[in-house]
């Protein structure tokens, strides 16, 4: 997997973004890390990411 980021423009609701906070908060995560984390684990659980391009390995706060 490269390690490069791109950025993205997100358009969210403001109840979505808050929701999204207090979860990352919880998980002592960024906003942004917290929707990186929901997605690469939506995108495996869905066969679209291989679990070794996840990015999760060796990453503080990622759970298995």
């Amino acid at each position: 997997m490269s390690a490069e980021k791109k950025a993205y423009p997100l358009r969210i609701s403001a109840d979505v973004l808050d929701a999204v906070q207090r979860w990352a908060n919880d998980e002592l995560r960024s906003a942004n890390a917290q929707i990186e984390y929901v997605l690469r684990d939506a995108l495996r659980k869905a066969g679209r990411l291989k679990a070794d391009e996840s990015g999760t390995h060796g990453a503080p706060g990622a759970k298995k």
